[in-house]
C-alpha cells in the first residue's frame, strides 16, 4: 500500500528543510515521527577517515574538527600529496566501519564520487555524498548513512565543517524510512547469497 503525504505535510517538511538550511531552529511537523536515538555510549565514538590526494589538506582540518568534537579519530591516510588511488582509502574507511571499529566514516577525493561508490560496494556500507546542509540531513535522517564522502574540488573548508558536523550529529528518523533502508539492505544480501 502506498503511502502518500498531503500538501500540508510536504510543504511543512520543505519549511522545516529551508528553516535548518537558513541556520533556524526546526520546526517539528506534526506529521514526522519521533527521532531514533542512538544508545549514547560511554567512551567516544570513533570516527575513520581517509582521503586520497586531492584532499590532503581538508582532511587535516576535518580531522581537527573531529577531536576538537570529542571524537575518537582514526585516519587511514594519505597524508601527502603524492597520487594515491581513492578506492584503496574507501575501502579502508568502509571496512573500519562495516567491522564495527569506528562508529562512522568519511571519505574525501576530488569530487566525492568515486569513494561513494568503492565505500558502496562494501557489505554493510550505506554511503552517501553530500555536499549542502540538506543532504547532509537527508542522508542521516531517512537512508541512515554511515559513510559521508566529500568532494574537496567542490566544496570550501567551512561547508565542509558543516556537512560533516550535521551529518555526524544527526539522528536516523525510522519509522517508514527504517522500511526502505532494510528494503536496500535486502537488495545488497540478494546480491551476496547469489554470489553475484
Amino acid at each position: 500500500m502506498k503511502q502518500s503525504l498531503s500538501e500540508q505535510e510536504i510543504q511543512a517538511i520543505v519549511k522545516r528543510v529551508l528553516s535548518e538550511s537558513l541556520g533556524n531552529q526546526p520546526e517539528k511537523s506534526p506529521c514526522e515521527e519521533p527521532a531514533v536515538k542512538e544508545p549514547k555510549e560511554k567512551k567516544k565514538k570513533v570516527v575513520a577517515i581517509g582521503t586520497d590526494h586531492g584532499g590532503v589538506d581538508l582532511k587535516e582540518i576535518l580531522k581537527q574538527t573531529l577531536i576538537a568534537n570529542n571524537y575518537d579519530v582514526i585516519d587511514v591516510g594519505t597524508h601527502t600529496k603524492d597520487s594515491v588511488d581513492y578506492p584503496d582509502i574507501a575501502l579502508a574507511v568502509s571496512k573500519l566501519v562495516a567491522s564495527g571499529k569506528a562508529w562512522r566514516g568519511v571519505i574525501i577525493d576530488g569530487a566525492g564520487i568515486g569513494s561513494c561508490m568503492a565505500a558502496n560496494k562494501v557489505p554493510g556500507i550505506r554511503a552517501a555524498l553530500c555536499y549542502d546542509y540538506a543532504t547532509a540531513k537527508n542522508s542521516r535522517e531517512h537512508n541512515n548513512a554511515n559513510v559521508l564522502t566529500l568532494g574537496a574540488g567542490l566544496i570550501g573548508t567551512n561547508l565542509a565543517k558543516q556537512i560533516m558536523i550535521t551529518w555526524l550529529t544527526t539522528d536516523f528518523l525510522g519509522g517508514r524510512h527504517a522500511r526502505r533502508v532494510d528494503k536496500i539492505m535486502e537488495i545488497q544480501d540478494q546480491y551476496l547469497s547469489d554470489g553475484k
